[in-house]
């Protein structure tokens, strides 16, 4: 982060975390990078989860500006118009992945 973010700003980089922590809106997320746009029941299928909750995690994404909508029919498809997202799952992804190997280790020597 900036060293100088003005504290209006903060609030909004707090709104981003709370809206990206929840593990379903993270699963939704990581759907639709990996396999791309999605309508509701695609998703519900790749998720496991009700059609509520996929639809009401996706009005929350949508209304964060982290995913887009685009009408077919009388369907909507859903695909991530937030490209800082990569990047960051990435870094949290790897440094996850060091903390556990580095757990592993510690209780392999135990």
């Amino acid at each position: 982060m900036p060293k100088a973010l003005p504290p209006e700003l903060l609030e909004h980089v707090a709104e981003r975390f709370r809206v990206l922590g929840d593990a379903t809106r993270l699963g939704i997320i990581r759907t639709l990078l990996d396999d791309g746009e999605m309508n509701v029941g695609q998703l519900v299928g790749a998720l496991g989860a009700s059609q509520a909750n996929v639809s009401k995690h996706l009005r929350i994404l949508h209304d964060a500006r982290i995913v887009t909508r685009r009408a077919e029919g009388t369907s909507a498809y859903y695909s991530v118009t937030d490209p800082s997202l990569m990047p960051v799952c990435a870094i949290v992804c790897e440094r996850l992945r060091d903390q556990v190997a580095s757990d592993a280790r510690t209780f392999a020597a135990t």
